[in-house]
């Protein structure tokens, strides 16, 4: 094997005959368990400044943002088909304003005490908060663009904690 090429872990979404499965969590035992992920709209200075004076017509961008993070962490389940549902115990969605980059920082953190992580539920609460900017200024910016969403850490269950090796985040202006 090559040497900088890792082995890739067993797929636990496929069975032994490479059909879709549902990991059976049932076993498992219910562990606390967080998951922080982040992703970048990015604009141009005109809409993030209409952003931050609060003079997007649709109203308060980051507040119907956060909202819509939250409410679809909770509902990954219904859009992930093989997701489990879990016991959501809290959601943060917040923002960093970035004018020298012309962008939005959305980072989420998801906690839960259950059987198995919420790195899902992080990474949706942050595509959705990010598809809501856009929805909310695409009438003054169509060309926003909704980039690096990934997942920063997370810690709790089997594998324990993991962190991103490069969190480069925005700089403050």
């Amino acid at each position: 094997m090559d040497e900088n090429r890792q082995e890739c872990p067993a797929l636990t979404h496929i069975d032994e005959e490479g059909r879709a499965k549902m990991v059976d969590i049932g076993e498992k035992p219910p562990t606390r368990r967080q998951a922080v992920a982040e992703g970048f709209v990015k604009m141009k200075g005109s809409t993030l400044d209409l952003i931050v004076s609060g003079k997007i017509p649709k109203g308060d961008v980051l507040q119907v943002a956060r909202i819509a993070g939250i409410c679809a962490a909770k509902k990954s389940p219904e859009l992930i088909p093989l997701c489990h549902p879990i016991r959501i115990d809290s959601v943060s969605v917040d923002f960093e304003v970035s004018r020298k980059r012309c962008a939005i920082q959305i980072r989420s953190c998801v906690k839960a005490t259950d059987r198995t992580g919420v790195e899902i539920e992080a990474l949706t609460a942050v595509l959705v908060a990010a598809l809501t900017v856009y929805d909310m200024c695409k009438a003054v910016d169509r060309e926003m663009e909704i980039e690096s969403v990934r997942l920063i850490s997370k810690s709790g269950g089997r594998s324990g904690e993991w962190k991103r090796k490069e969190d480069q985040g925005l700089e403050r202006s």
